[in-house]
């Protein structure tokens, strides 16, 4: 987007983004296991766009707007993701975009979720045990089709040692 762009255009293209994101867009908490952490489990959030390479300008306009993130190249599907994992970046800038411009799918459900673990992480929640297991409850209620690495069963296992 242009320097010179009018306040009815950022607004038109911000609904875009929403809308778009609405689409194609994920909002994801992952888990790693990582035993030189004190709870031995690493909290990872994400934001991220996926499209064809073909549309690879949406997802660089997406990327200016926002002013944060990476995009990268998967040769194994031929799709380019933008994607933001900074905590910070999501509690400043991807967060306050969604509560402004408001999701309209059940993707809604999966945000209010993955905003109330950024912003648990955001005050270092994630590295005491009383919180950690509330917070990989609530992630396991997001996209719940998705797939994941580890039952819920066994990080609260670990959490649980």
């Amino acid at each position: 987007m242009s320097a010179l762009v009018t306040t009815k255009e950022f607004m038109e293209f911000a609904s875009y983004i929403t809308g778009f994101t609405d689409g194609e867009g994920t909002f994801s908490i992952s888990f790693s296991l990582r035993s030189k952490m004190r709870l031995g489990i690493e909290v990872r959030p994400s934001f991220s766009i996926s499209q064809h390479k073909r549309s690879l300008s949406i997802l660089q306009e997406i990327q200016m707007y926002f002013g944060v993130g990476a995009i990268r190249f998967s040769a194994s599907d031929q799709n380019y993701k933008y994607e933001v994992r900074s905590t910070n970046d999501l509690v400043k800038k991807i967060i306050p975009h969604f509560k402004r411009y408001p999701l309209r799918t059940a993707k809604l459900h999966d945000f209010e979720i993955f905003s109330d673990i950024c912003t648990m992480i955001g005050q270092n929640k994630h590295r005491d045990v009383k919180y950690l297991a509330g917070i990989i409850d609530k992630a396991y209620r997001m996209n719940e089709s998705g797939k994941r690495k580890y039952p819920v069963t066994t990080l609260l296992k670990i959490l649980a040692r």
